[in-house]
């Protein structure tokens, strides 16, 4: 018998391997093999009693993993999909998508292996409190995690007490506590419907951030029809004396209502796009469908998507919250942030069908979810979907063509969708479902004010350190008032360029043609590009002058400065220098909604998602530069980043302000920002993309190249573009001339790039495919690659 194993390596072929047909190999299953001189890991894609390779040459598989459930057929299918669309192997797809502890063989069986847990009886919590001595402080450790948790592991128990092991045999010989042996591989479901109203085993229940409102008790029934959504008891402030225990529900608005119920009735393949201003409770609009389905469908999955790992903290307890009584593990987290050993475990119990509610950024489209009935993606226009290194594909548009395989429903939410989504509802091809009013029926969509920098100037009200004069009065009301503000900066550091004013120099990176990046607190000049860093210097290496200095603003002196501005003010900043530690990003949020923050200072990492109570005034400061971009995507781009800033503010009742410092106040995208207009700018800037025939109304493809120097990279792809000539399908396709990315030099590596594009997505995909063996054969280059449906132009 022989297996046809993908392995991740460049070429698109499968390996036939020889197997013993006692082991009864299947499709989806993972081998170890012999691959050169390494042992590598494989997965099965087909079984055969035949191989093309001459038998002498065929080697034999040295190990099957038999304890993990082979990958489902619709899984193998949607990594063959991903492989073809986005032109690499299928074990470029498939391999990458498996936690790493499943891609090494001598980590099988322990990853594997049956897993052992103890549970405090009750006869053990009513004796330990006493019998512990009181300067035990491991002991208690211990006893203490024992009584809030549902279970104890054995590892989690060890890392909590050096001596678990033999007092957790002390304590089950009393009879205090059951040990359970949990086989990985099987899956384990919920008993009983979902209620989601059971009452919390660990205090109240908190309701979703991003959809507060009146409060009501939901009914004894979890079937979230539009009956249910509007039963409310005004009893004892809108709870009913039977159920105060239980955790408290939002009213729906009218339109919320109607969106679940779209969701939930929806038959077979249903793309939704919920476009919901921001604050409208699109959130709630997912826990609501979520729980409808998990209720009915005992041993359905559901696939929560996000577009950033600071994202997921707030929505896990959300979803926790709301969905208490289900079995421990049944939500679970897939992100990289993870540890190694937590995201396989998180992997496998979505494998098996224990974890129903796997909340993820764009890898988790790729996880393994064999009873997967509904998808959800939330802020879907967010760039973050799209993975800009390997395997360059599109979590949103996977997330789609998952579930028009699976036949289920898939719903996109934001505030600003993407213009290729809002193009296909135009099309009638997704179902538009729409939120135009927040979900707290005081609270309004803020007042959006265009402060004009050069009519400050004009007038000799000059800023200060680039915060102009009514910016800084308004923050300064807002902490008298006890409120929140928001200063948003796309830009980290201190400042984007350190320079001499004496002969023009400015610091750069050696190995980038880029400018080094001023990082004041840590007294250091770092690339963003390549990671190099050097002390600042203390004079001018060109012409000695003592006198240099920094050039722009980023965070960090943006922070400086509102310490001298706004006296007694608190400021914090946010961004990817502050929130390096694992945890520390969620510690920072938190310091922020506890009100212990007046001025909060942040990069995109604060723009979305977020529901920051307290915060009434939003001020944006250098928007400006995205307005001149050469990319055709940067207006769009920047609009939703606006749009998601300014929904930050008011989101509680408080009047919500926004102030856009500008040079360019008459700009068509400031005045739609300011009418919170996003269908007028999504109409008029689909109608410019028409005219310019740029996508949604055409397909694009991009051919990079990476060389020692750039003639070597434009070189190959002069090659490429006329290699292509001799292709049929490419007479429908237009080829651009190659040119050098907008930062050339990256650690010492030179890029070039050559765009393609078609209105015939079928004659694009063929040209490609056609393509790929020729490009293989042309040298000169370090590496090269094709992006499909390329964001950066």
């Amino acid at each position: 018998m022989f297996v046809r194993v993908a392995l991740d390596h460049p070429l698109p072929t499968l390996f036939d391997y020889r197997c013993d047909p006692e082991a009864t190999p299947q499709p989806g299953m993972l081998v170890n093999v012999p691959f050169g001189k390494r042992m590598v890991v494989g997965l099965v894609c087909e079984v055969t009693a035949h191989s093309e390779v001459a038998e002498d040459r065929v080697r034999a598989v040295d190990n099957i993993c038999i304890a993990c459930p082979p990958l489902s057929t619709a899984w193998l299918e949607l990594a063959g999909f991903a492989a073809e669309y986005y032109q690499r192997g299928l074990g470029e797809v498939a391999l990458p998508a498996l936690p790493q502890a499943l891609r090494d063989a001598t980590r099988w069986t322990r990853l594997l292996a049956p897993q052992e847990r103890y549970r405090l009886l009750p006869a053990g919590r009513a004796a330990l409190p006493d019998a512990l001595p009181v300067r035990a402080t491991a002991l208690r450790r211990l006893a203490d995690e024992l009584a809030n948790a549902e279970f104890l592991t054995a590892p989690d128990a060890r890392a909590l007490h050096p001596k678990a092991a033999a007092t957790l045999d002390g304590w089950l010989a009393k009879g205090w506590v059951a040990l359970e042996v949990i086989d990985a591989a099987a899956p384990i479901g919920l008993a009983q419907p979902i209620d989601t109203a059971a009452p919390a085993t660990a205090g109240p229940v908190a309701v979703s951030a991003s959809s507060e409102g009146e409060m009501v008790a939901p009914t004894e029934s979890a079937a979230f029809s539009a009956d249910h959504a509007r039963s409310v008891s005004r009893t004892s402030g809108g709870r009913s004396p039977d159920t105060l225990a239980a955790p408290l529900l939002p009213i729906l608005t009218d339109e919320q209502t109607a969106a679940v119920s779209a969701i939930h009735n929806a038959n077979g393949f249903a793309p939704f796009l919920l476009h919901g201003v921001t604050g409208s409770g699109k959130t709630e609009v997912y826990l609501r469908a979520l729980a409808a389905l998990l209720d009915t469908d005992l041993t359905a999955q559901a696939l929560v998507l996000v577009p950033e790992i600071n994202l997921t903290p707030q929505f896990e307890a959300a979803f926790r919250a709301r969905f208490a009584a289900l079995d421990d593990g049944a939500i679970v987290t897939l992100h990289s942030g993870l540890a190694e050993g937590e995201r396989a475990r998180n992997w496998f119990a979505a494998h098996t069908g224990h974890a129903r509610i796997v909340l993820g950024t764009r890898l988790a489209v790729l996880a393994s979810l064999p009873r997967l009935a509904i998808i959800c993606v939330d802020e879907e226009h967010d760039p973050a979907y799209k993975q800009q290194e390997g395997l360059r594909y599109s979590a949103r548009d996977l997330a789609i063509w998952r579930a028009k395989q699976l036949g289920i429903p898939v719903v996109l939410g934001s505030a600003t969708p993407s213009l290729e989504s809002w193009w296909q509802a135009d099309q009638g091809r997704y179902q538009r479902l729409t939120l135009a009013r927040r979900a707290i029926a005081d609270a309004a969509l803020p007042t959006v004010k265009l402060i004009d920098l050069e009519d400050e100037r004009r007038r000799g009200r000059a800023s200060v350190d680039g915060l102009s004069g009514p910016l800084i009065s308004a923050l300064k009301a807002r902490v008298e008032r006890g409120e929140q503000s928001l200063v948003f900066l796309n830009r980290r550091g201190y400042a984007p360029q350190l320079s001499c004013d004496a002969c023009g120099w400015v610091a750069g990176c050696p190995r980038c043609s880029a400018y080094v990046v001023l990082h004041k607190p840590e007294r250091a000049l770092r690339c963003h590009h390549c990671g190099w860093e050097t002390r600042i210097p203390r004079a001018c290496p060109d012409c000695g002058n003592v006198d240099i200095a920094p050039l722009g603003r980023g965070t960090q002196r943006v922070e400086e400065s509102l310490a001298k501005v706004v006296p007694g003010a608190r400021v914090l900043r946010i961004d990817a220098d502050s929130t390096r530690r694992k945890g520390s990003a969620q510690a920072l949020f938190s310091d922020v909604h506890a009100g212990e923050v007046d001025i909060l200072v942040g990069t995109q990492m604060v723009a979305k998602g977020h529901d920051f109570r307290r915060v009434s005034l939003v001020g944006v400061l250098n928007a400006d530069t995205a307005l001149f971009s050469h990319d055709f995507r940067a207006s769009e781009r920047l609009f939703a980043q606006l749009m998601q800033v300014s929904g930050r503010a008011g989101r509680a009742g408080l009047p919500g302000e926004v102030l856009v410092q500008t040079r360019y106040p008459r700009h068509a995208l400031y005045h739609a920002l300011a009418r919170h207009d996003y269908v007028g700018f999504a109409n008029a800037t689909l109608a410019e993309r028409r005219d310019a025939h740029l996508p949604p109304f055409v397909y694009q493809a991009m051919l990079r190249a990476e060389g020692r120097t750039l003639d070597a990279a434009l070189a190959f792809l002069l090659q490429a573009a006329t290699a292509l000539r001799e292709i049929p399908a490419a007479e429908r396709v237009t080829v651009y001339d190659a040119v050098p990315l907008t930062i050339v030099k990256v650690m010492n590596v030179h890029r070039a790039q050559l765009l393609i594009e078609s209105a015939s997505r079928a004659a694009l995909q063929a040209t490609l495919r056609a393509w790929q063996p020729m490009l293989r054969a042309l040298k000169g280059v370090l590496r090269w690659s094709i992006e499909v449906d390329p964001l950066d132009i």
